[in-house]
């Protein structure tokens, strides 16, 4: 039988290691289940998901030029049954639900006028030039030759 990517397969877990599990998936060919590839959920310890002599369905992702064959236990599970999501109310902190009809009410720290829309860009402008005057002490040094 020849292999092909996306292929599932059925073969026997021979070998487990802290990165993977190695499969014996028949006709003499092997490959390997990587770590992230056993479970949809995050594998801490391999060995609660599989034992060396399971016999467990896989999925081919890719097959080497040097031979090596990957596959996915994750990938071949059959895909999982989810329930419609109910629609969920639409909710915004600019614009909270008050008694049933949706009003818009400005952030607290919004400016309100021009002027202090322009003072507060100057604020985080200056804060983030300090910043940057701290971690590069490059920008610290001007030649005051060259601004002439």
């Amino acid at each position: 039988m020849e292999l092909t990517v996306g292929q599932i397969v059925e073969g026997k877990i021979t070998g487990i290691t802290n990165f993977g599990v190695f499969a014996d998936i028949g006709e003499g060919k092997s490959g390997m289940v990587h770590i992230s590839e056993v479970a949809r959920t995050y594998v801490n310890d391999i060995n609660e998901f599989v034992k060396v002599g399971d016999t467990v369905k896989m999925k081919v992702l890719n097959i080497g030029e040097d031979g090596k064959i990957s596959l996915s236990i994750k990938r071949a599970l059959e895909p999982e049954k989810t329930e419609p999501k109910e629609r969920r109310e639409r909710r915004s902190y600019s614009q909270p639900k008050i008694d049933g009809s949706y009003t818009w009410m400005p952030k607290k720290e919004e400016p309100q006028s021009f002027e202090e829309m322009m003072n507060r860009f100057k604020q985080t402008s200056d804060e983030k030039f300090s910043d940057l005057k701290r971690k590069n002490p490059e920008a610290r040094r001007t030649k005051r030759g060259a601004a002439k």
